[in-house]
């Protein structure tokens, strides 16, 4: 998805572009993720902004391209004790609350903005800025449009093999041994940090992380708003203070839930179905396999809150996204050379590549 919006923004302002890729079509995390556009627990400054950007690029790419699915829903931070509800009322009084969106709701006003919570709840934090797209869909859309610009080439199934600087530019040769000029290279390497990216950039101050997620089949009824529990303040800069430090101390997190560093994000899909995460796991070599018990711990926490069984869980799956290791920056950029670009690193910043455009 980052080197597709960075595609788009190039095509938007005339220029044309050769899209390379290493599969054949978008299978990492640019399609493993929740499709959230969260601008509710982002750090004060450069994330903040970055991601209100980003939050107003999607709504207005979003109009342009309808399959990106764009909705403006907002989200619900669910509150259940008294230590939680400190820390949504902490947040709620924020200087920079009415820039995110964020009001905190009593009970009645939680059901009223999302009838589908039928759990017992002190509270929410809701957040009006908050957003989501279809994953699985937006880079096919994306693309789609891009293509009937005119000035956009898909190469799908290729890698990158070499960068290099030659007397008419920069070019990218593959490993069909083409190779492709242009005034600019810009590389989005995701998670793939080894290869030619190590080559370019052996010290690159970005991290790999692993996490887990599902999705079910049709809830049956609108999920209107999309639904957080308060593990996301352990999780979430925006949400550091002493009403947090107190919760910290008050509640310790469900053993499955610490291991893992978990928190329950859960958004309905355009077929009714949720999607429901995550983990976060950091140390490699990653497992091949999934482990159960934090989907357990997830759906154990959505049903308290929906007070309702899931419905039948359709898909599990694991994904791997980059991140920069300074989580204070929204994303890496370097200079490999003259009109040779690297970014990457943006992710856990909920659908920010927009803004990188």
């Amino acid at each position: 998805m980052l080197g597709t919006m960075h595609a788009w923004q190039a095509v938007q302002r005339g220029h044309e572009v050769v899209h390379i890729e290493r599969e054949a079509e978008a299978r990492g995390a640019s399609v493993r993720n929740f499709g959230l556009i969260w601008v509710s627990g982002r750090a004060a400054g450069e994330e903040l902004a970055t991601a209100l950007r980003a939050r107003a690029l999607w709504e207005e790419i979003g109009t342009a391209v309808p399959g990106l699915g764009f909705r403006a829903n907002g989200s619900l931070t669910a509150v259940t004790t008294d230590a939680e509800l400190a820390v949504a009322r902490q947040a709620s009084a924020r200087p920079d609350a009415a820039d995110r969106g964020l009001r905190l709701l009593t009970p009645d006003e939680a059901r009223a903005a999302n009838p589908a919570l039928r759990g017992t709840l002190l509270g929410a934090l809701a957040c009006d800025r908050d957003a989501a797209v279809e994953p699985r869909t937006a880079q096919r859309a994306l693309q789609d449009a891009l293509l009937r610009s005119g000035r956009y080439a898909f190469l799908g199934g290729r890698e990158a093999r070499d960068v290099v600087d030659t007397a008419g530019g920069p070019a990218v040769r593959d490993d069909r041994g083409e190779t492709h000029g242009g005034d600019a290279v810009v590389l989005c390497t995701g998670a793939h940090l080894g290869g030619l990216v190590r080559e370019l950039a052996p010290r690159l101050p970005v991290r790999r992380v692993r996490l887990q997620m599902m999705q079910t089949a049709p809830l049956g009824e609108p999920l209107t708003t999309s639904v957080a529990d308060a593990d996301s303040f352990r999780y979430y800069p925006a949400y550091s203070g002493t009403a947090l430090d107190a919760m910290a101390a008050a509640q310790a997190q469900p053993p499955a839930a610490a291991e893992h560093r978990m928190q329950l994000l859960m958004v309905q899909r355009a077929d009714g179905g949720l999607t429901i995460g995550d983990t976060h796991e950091y140390a490699e070599p990653f497992a091949f396999d999934v482990d159960e018990a934090p989907y357990e711990h997830l759906a154990a926490v959505a049903e308290a809150l929906l007070g309702r069984p899931l419905p039948p869980v359709r898909r599990r799956w694991a994904g791997v996204y980059a991140q920069c290791a300074d989580t204070t920056r929204v994303v890496h950029r370097e200079r490999l050379g003259d009109g040779i670009r690297l970014v990457t690193g943006p992710g856990g910043r909920g659908s920010a590549p927009a803004a990188d455009g």
